[in-house]
């Protein structure tokens, strides 16, 4: 029930800002403000647009970036949602870099964060089950509809105004904050009546959706100590990674080729559409699994679950995550953030634990963000120094912070810290996204710039 009232909210909330352009649309002030600044067809957006790019010296807004940088780098790995609401700001704001500079650069950061977190999960163990950490089946199903929404994302980014984009993003991340806050409370709750029943005698006992609890942290039988090359081992599923590789690889190659190509001509579109039918073969191949194995579980009375969500693989479920895959690539797409704020909300949504979730959430990320950082490379829209910097910096918060949490998270045996840790990133994000967002819209106002809907191949 109440995920059907976030997805209410959502659709009620876009619905109303989307529809609310046509009311402050001026065509006036777009062919005055608008046609005259545009480059040629053939051109990039990104390249099109004025780069500002500051010299990378060592004074005290450097040392300010690079504390937010880390504490963002690893508050968001830990949480799932890489934080490029808080990069893209902190880019602007106190670096001085342009808008879509700071979006380069903070998918640099989501991809080094993403790297170092993903290298940190292959060593740790399952806390309740002899299962990756990383689930496999999970990152196949949303991995390619992600990647497919960040390329939507992008082309949306082109005709949205700023002022829309920035009022959508308000709506998406103080909804799923505040649903992952919710969230928080009750698994909260849920862990202090585990911990009061752990220190009775044993016994085995479900929470209100009828889980057993008894295994989260101790299992009822002593698990075999594994050593780290055995976890390793388990952990890295060659043939899914190579699959996922390989999507990731057709992706870069078709985008690669667009770059080169003239905006909306017959070849780019040719590729454009090409993209669909390898999203749909490989999201299709892992809803047909999923559902024949969760259909034969049924069947034979088998309650556990094909993969950690907890939920019936129905059509109308697969059908719901796709979408909620394109939803979340294309608030990267428009963001510049790695798709985590809609990703990581939803593993939780659909009843995978928090340290799965957030090792999952983290390693489709590292996919999604590394993609569009070969693409901005070869656009030459960020600094190489300063990518470097800020790489290193995210590498190392990303591992520090997965250890420091993990650690915090089973001294205390509160899972729910890494929930309540997403929910203040993506409020955070929403925050600092918001003002910047309604700052540069004032000032739109004030130079009487055109408020609506761009034309696609005009605009690049």
């Amino acid at each position: 029930m109440a995920t059907k009232g976030f997805v209410l909210y959502l659709l009620a909330g876009f619905s109303v800002a989307v529809l609310s352009v046509f009311l402050i649309s001026d065509h006036h002030s777009y062919k005055i403000n608008h046609l005259p600044h545009r480059s040629s067809p053939d051109s990039v957006t990104l390249d099109s647009d004025e780069k500002t790019w500051p010299e990378l010296e060592f004074d005290g807004r450097i040392v300010l970036a690079t504390i937010i940088g880390f504490l963002g780098s690893a508050f968001g790995t830990v949480g799932g949602v890489g934080g490029g609401g808080i990069f893209v700001p902190m880019l602007t704001l106190i670096v001085g870099f342009d808008t879509k500079s700071a979006a380069a650069l903070s998918k640099c950061m989501i991809m080094g964060a993403s790297a170092s977190s993903f290298w940190y999960n292959l060593r740790v163990q399952h806390p309740c089950r002899e299962v990756p950490i990383l689930d496999y089946d999970l990152a196949l199903l949303f991995q390619p509809m992600l990647m497919l929404g960040i390329t939507l994302g992008v082309a949306l980014s082109v005709v949205f105004p700023y002022w829309l984009i920035t009022v959508l993003i308000i709506i998406l991340f103080l909804g799923t904050s505040s649903r992952s806050f919710f969230r928080g409370i009750e698994m909260w709750k849920e862990e202090s009546i585990l911990k009061k029943e752990m220190a009775r005698p044993r016994e085995t006992f479900a929470n209100s959706r009828g889980e057993l609890l008894i295994d989260t942290y101790e299992p009822l039988i002593p698990r075999e100590e594994k050593t780290p090359m055995e976890i390793f081992t388990l952990n890295l599923r060659w043939k899914k990674l190579m699959l996922l590789v390989a999507v990731w690889a057709a992706f870069l190659v078709l985008q690669i080729i667009k770059n080169d190509l003239v905006v909306c001509s017959t070849w780019y579109w040719v590729l454009t559409v090409a993209q669909f039918p390898a999203t749909l073969a490989v999201f299709g191949y892992e809803c047909v699994r999923l559902y024949k194995e969760s259909k034969k579980r049924k069947n034979l009375g088998n309650t556990e679950s094909v993969c950690e969500a907890s939920i019936e693989w129905t059509v109308l479920h697969l059908i719901f995550c796709a979408l909620c895959g394109i939803l979340g690539g294309t608030v990267g797409g428009l963001l510049g953030s790695g798709g985590g704020f809609i990703l990581g909300p939803l593993l939780l949504e659909i009843g995978v634990i928090p340290q799965v979730a957030s090792a999952t959430a983290t390693f489709v990320m590292m996919f999604s963000s590394s993609l569009s950082v070969v693409e901005f490379y070869l656009l030459n829209r960020f600094p190489i120094p300063y990518a470097l910097y800020l790489m290193s910096v995210s590498i190392l918060a990303g591992f520090w912070g997965q250890f420091f949490v993990r650690k915090l998270v089973a001294f205390l045996k509160r899972a729910s810290l890494i929930v309540f840790i997403l929910s203040a990133v993506i409020f955070a994000s929403a925050v600092t996204m918001g003002v910047i967002g309604i700052e540069k819209s004032i000032t739109m106002i004030q130079n009487h710039e055109f408020m609506g809907f761009l034309e696609f191949c005009s605009s690049q």
